[in-house]
């Protein structure tokens, strides 16, 4: 007997009879039961040398990474390896610089690897506009989302960026704040940091204030990036200078309060410092590090449940956008008049 039989037997299809004998958790508990007994009725036994080549040959996700050094995203490929392995598949990393086209990267994967499935974790709606047509694997896109993007075979998963720089900039308004700087990625390149300060300005114009071009100071992701952009902010105005800077990554935030702390400048007493993502390793630095919180595991388990559906049910694409979450910590502090 094989699995064809057993699917004609059962009267459920070839592929939830997989499904079942490799106990995956989204066949029903009344499928199980009917597929199992039939198997014991007739003593069916697995080949599994046939199921392990079969595993080498197709049942790899590749998960192209957008950016060498970036902790937010270290921290989802663990959540994301152990979630693709839970689901039956191998995965293949992939790591590309943060100028780089990931869509055309996916398509040359697919034609040489022939995965199952393709996570871009980190992306920009340009490179799926021009070229994702070519790559025709199921696919996810993470950490990003955009409504004008519509492929049947592309999953989005993310914040909504925008909001998240209206809700950083009203945080430091609030807290008194009007001189504020803006450490983050080249907003005509980067089309996240880009919606990050679209939302921001957005807050200092609903009060009213417009958010001077000198003191935003576009780098990389990374610790020594951000060191010298706060560096830069404070030499542009030694005579004026911000009194809080929101940063568009907490690695980002670590290398500015370095920075800081080297001028002569205490954190949060003379510059307040609010950062992004809400990795873990901002609940250790020294201050506690303020944040726009990403959820990253929420952001993981969505984005591997929408893949496995278009994979394995053979769905298309959705859009998912999950809330963010302003957290408190020691690096932001009120701006007495």
């Amino acid at each position: 007997m094989t699995i064809k039989d057993i699917a004609r037997e059962s009267g459920y299809a070839v592929s939830t009879v997989s499904r079942a004998l490799n106990n995956h958790p989204d066949v029903s508990r009344k499928a199980k039961e009917k597929i199992q007994k039939i198997v014991e009725e007739c003593g069916f036994v697995p080949n599994n040398n046939a199921k392990q080549l079969k595993q080498q040959q197709s049942q790899n996700i590749v998960i192209i990474v957008k950016g060498m050094f970036n902790l937010f995203f270290n921290n989802m490929i663990e959540e994301m390896q152990s979630a693709v392995s839970e689901a039956g598949y191998g995965v293949q990393l992939h790591y590309i610089d943060e100028d780089d086209n990931e869509v055309l990267a996916g398509a040359q994967l697919a034609r040489e690897r022939k995965p199952r499935g393709i996570v871009f974790l980190g992306g920009n709606s340009q490179s799926f506009e021009k070229s994702f047509s070519d790559v025709h694997l199921p696919c996810v896109l993470v950490t990003f989302t955009s409504p004008e993007l519509h492929f049947k075979n592309l999953s989005l998963v993310g914040i909504d960026d925008q909001e998240a720089g209206r809700l950083a900039g009203e945080y430091l308004l609030n807290k008194g704040h009007r001189r504020i700087g803006v450490i983050g990625g080249n907003i005509k390149m980067s089309e996240i940091s880009s919606l990050r300060y679209r939302g921001f300005c957005g807050a200092l114009q609903s009060k009213g204030l417009q958010h001077p071009p000198a003191l935003y100071q576009t780098t990389s992701f990374n610790l020594a990036g951000a060191y010298r952009a706060m560096q830069a902010l404070l030499a542009s105005r030694p005579e004026d200078p911000p009194t809080a800077v929101f940063c568009m990554s907490d690695i980002m935030a670590v290398g500015a309060i370095r920075a800081a702390r080297d001028a002569g400048l205490r954190v949060p007493e003379d510059i307040s410092v609010l950062g992004f993502d809400g990795i873990e390793l901002g609940r250790y630095a020294t201050p506690r590090i303020a944040t726009v919180r990403q959820p990253q595991k929420e952001m993981v388990r969505t984005a591997i449940q929408l893949l496995m559906q278009q994979i394995e049910r053979r769905r298309e694409g959705q859009c998912s956008v999950l809330p963010i979450e302003l957290v408190e910590g020691e690096s932001v502090a009120e701006r007495l008049a």
